[in-house]
C-alpha cells in the first residue's frame, strides 16, 4: 500500500499545471502589449489606454478564442479555434504570447495555420496572464 502513495501523490501534483504568475509584475509587463491592445472594462472604464490593432483584453481569461465582439480583424485560424470551443485560460494565454504562430498551429491542428500576432513575449507571459485574470 505504501508503495502506491508516492505515485498517487506525484500523479496528483503533476496532473494540472501550476500557474505561478504574479499579477503585479504582469501589470508592468503589459506595457509591452499596449502598443496593440487596450484594456477597457465593460462599463467603458479605460484601465489601460492602448492600441486597437489587437482586441480589447478585458475579460480575455474565460472568453472563447477569437470572439471579442468589438474586434473584427481576427485571423481565420483564431476564429476556427474559437468555433471549436477553445476558451482562453492562463496557461493557454501564457503559451500563446510566447510564440503565437506555434500556439495557433498546435491549437488548430493545422501546420499551415497562421497568427496575425507576430510579437513574442519571451518571458513574463505567466505574469501578464495573471494580471489579465485579476481584472475579470
Amino acid at each position: 500500500m505504501k508503495h502506491l502513495i508516492l505515485p498517487l501523490i506525484l500523479a496528483f501534483v503533476t496532473a494540472a499545471p501550476v500557474m505561478a504568475g504574479d499579477a503585479a509584475k504582469g501589470e508592468a509587463e503589459f506595457k509591452k502589449c499596449k502598443a496593440c491592445h487596450a484594456i477597457v472594462a465593460t462599463d467603458g472604464t479605460e484601465i489601460v489606454k492602448g492600441g486597437k490593432t489587437g482586441p480589447n483584453l478585458f475579460g480575455v481569461i474565460g472568453r472563447t478564442v477569437g470572439t471579442e465582439p468589438d474586434f473584427a480583424a481576427y485571423g481565420d485560424a483564431l476564429k476556427m479555434i474559437g468555433a471549436a470551443g477553445r476558451v482562453w485560460d492562463e496557461a493557454a494565454l501564457t503559451t500563446f504570447v510566447a510564440d503565437p504562430a506555434a500556439w495557433v498551429k498546435e491549437a488548430s491542428g493545422d501546420p499551415a495555420a497562421k497568427s496575425k500576432m507576430t510579437f513574442k513575449l519571451a518571458k513574463g507571459g505567466e505574469d501578464v496572464a495573471a494580471y489579465l485574470a485579476s481584472l475579470n
